[in-house]
Parts: structure tokens; sequence; C-alpha cells
């Protein structure tokens, strides 16, 4: 069964081929950072006319690669939310007229949920349930227990800024360059993690994450250190803490599900501070941790033609009139 993912939710275009659901035979991703990188962050009207003139070439490419013609296509799996509302639209419409075409079924995919997934094709395996899931992002910080494709029990999220967002503030303010994630990680390391002291955002309170508190301590350090602050402690540090506040939560699921299997993607998955945090963590609770490589933990069509293959049975039976819509919650119906 050979589908089709299209993804274009945010500031990356992508397309990817992938038979049965584990096995990427092709993946293309056409990035704006450069683009976005002049503004500090991602404007909606230049993404969407970004995917416009990206998409048909990078289709194009990308059935060259798997060495495929159209008519190999058995389905098509599109990023149907969360996201922008004029990205989404691009990819939703491409996938529609394409679906429309060939006649083959079209699967709108939820693509926070199809980042979990991108765990086990980075593997090539079949998802395997239950499990815990930790998807960290730009926009995302949810903790999820996971028991079937579209299943998901939310232990927690965050009550204001994602982990993503966090690095991009922090870095903007320092003048460190975007994305946030990847110049912090640089800058920080070969930095004293200990040297500032910063908060573990809502340690010992249960099931939930904030980050905006966090962003004002760094801030206030900034403002009292002046010119004698060290760049690389400070990021190091703001990692350190960040990975030590997730590693709370994710040890203290592990412990109440008794999950034996822990899934972590999303674009902030990809920084290794992080990854080391979570792999001692899996480490001492006896679990499996799964992650994605790192050209898997961004945005791509490959996971969302893996989770359009695990979830092709529950698409709505109307799927070429779904609309594009900017929040979808994780398991919840395609009411679009």
């Amino acid at each position: 069964m050979i589908t089709l993912g299209i993804e274009s939710s945010c500031d990356d275009t992508s397309v990817a081929l992938v038979k049965d659901g584990v096995e990427v035979l092709s993946s293309l991703v056409s990035s704006q950072i450069e683009i976005h990188r002049r503004f500090g962050g991602v404007v909606p009207e230049v993404a969407s006319r970004k995917h416009l003139e990206a998409i048909l070439p990078l289709l194009n490419e990308a059935m060259e690669a798997a060495g495929l013609g159209f008519s190999a296509i058995d389905q098509i799996a599109v990023t149907a939310g969360p996201g922008l509302l004029g990205p989404l639209l691009i990819g939703l419409s491409t996938a529609k007229a394409l679906a429309w075409q060939l006649n083959v079924p079209l699967i709108p995919v939820n693509h926070i949920e199809a980042h979990l997934t991108a765990s086990f094709l980075a593997v090539g395996r079949c998802p395997e349930y239950p499990f815990l899931g930790l998807i960290v992002s730009g926009g995302h910080s949810n903790l999820v227990y996971v028991t079937g494709p579209r299943e998901f029990r939310c232990l927690a999220q965050t009550l204001d800024d994602a982990p993503g967002e966090l690095f991009d503030k922090v870095a903007r303010h320092l003048n460190l360059g975007y994305p946030g994630g990847p110049v912090i990680q640089k800058s920080g390391e070969n930095g004293n993690r200990t040297r500032y002291r910063l908060p573990r955002p809502m340690a010992g309170k249960g099931y939930v994450f904030s980050f905006s508190g966090l962003k004002t301590a760094v801030m206030r350090i900034v403002e009292q250190e002046g010119e004698s602050l060290d760049m690389a402690d400070l990021c190091a540090s703001l990692q350190f803490a960040v990975a030590e506040t997730f590693e709370e939560k994710v040890e203290m699921a592990l412990k109440e599900t008794g999950a034996k299997r822990l899934a972590m993607a999303g674009g902030v998955a990809a920084n290794q501070v992080l990854r080391k945090h979570m792999q001692k963590v899996a480490d001492r609770n006896h679990a499996e941790l799964l992650l994605p490589g790192i050209h898997l933990c961004t945005d791509n069509a490959a996971m969302i033609a893996a989770h359009g293959f695990f979830t092709a049975k529950e698409a709505p039976a109307k799927s070429l009139e779904v609309n594009a819509v900017a929040n979808w919650d994780m398991g919840g119906p395609h009411n679009f």
C-alpha cells in the first residue's frame, strides 16, 4: 500500500511516499527558514505564497525519487490541522485535487498525532500500544497516554508558551538568530549548565507545563548581568531547566501508567540535552525510548503518510469536503 503524504501546516512544504506505513520511499522538504529568519518568526502570508510555489515541483521530485508514477498511489494523507490556515489550505487543496483526479481515498491527518508515529517510522515499526508520548515543538507541549491510532489521554499540556516558542523568544531577545532551538543548543554546547539558577516551572505541581515564567527569569538575568553575561552558560542553564522540567513530568507518568514504551517527537525533540534526559528517565523506569531521527523531528510528510496509513479506517466518508482547521485536539473527531 503506497501512501502519498503532504504536509504544509507552517513553514515547511513536504511531500513523501511511504509503503505500508513503515518504509519511506521518498521524503522531501522545502524549508522556509532563511526566508522567515529576517522577521524572527513565521509570517503566515509569506509562508502561504512559498508553499504555493514549492508544492507541485516538490511533488514531482518526490515521485521521481521514489521511482513511481502517479498510478502507484493507493491513498493520499494530508495535514488538515492544527496549523496556520493559509499554509494548510495549500497542501489540502493540492491533496484534494490529486485524490479526485486519481480516484483514491483522501485521509485528513492531525499533524501533532503524526509526530508520535514518526518515532516508530524512524525504526521501521508499526506503532505498538500502549505507550507514553511526549510532543515538544514550537507550538505544542503535550504529554499523552496512547492506547490506539487515535486514542489519546492527555496528561499534561502547557498553560502558556511551548518550549520551542520559549527558545525562539529567548534567542530573539539575545540576538542569537532564528530558529531559537538550534542556535541556543549551539551557543550552550560548552556552557556550565549550573552557572545560572533558573526555576523549574510547575515543579511538584502535577501534570502541567508552563514556560513563560522561565522566559521572564532568563530576561531578568540578562538585565542584571549586563556585559558580564556568559552566553554559553545561560543557554546551557536554560536547556537544563527545560529538560529537567520534562523529566519530572515524564517520570511521574511512566510510574502512574506503567508504560514500558516512551516516544518523544516534535521539533524540540531534536535538542540533544532533552534527548539525553529522556534516555535517563526511560532507563530508570525500564522503558524503551523511541526517538525520531533529526530529519523526522520537524514537520515532514513521511510522518503524515505513515499516520494516514494507520488511521485510514477512521477517515470521514466525504473526505473531499474536509476543511482545514487551525485547532484540532489530538484524538478529536473530524468535525470540519
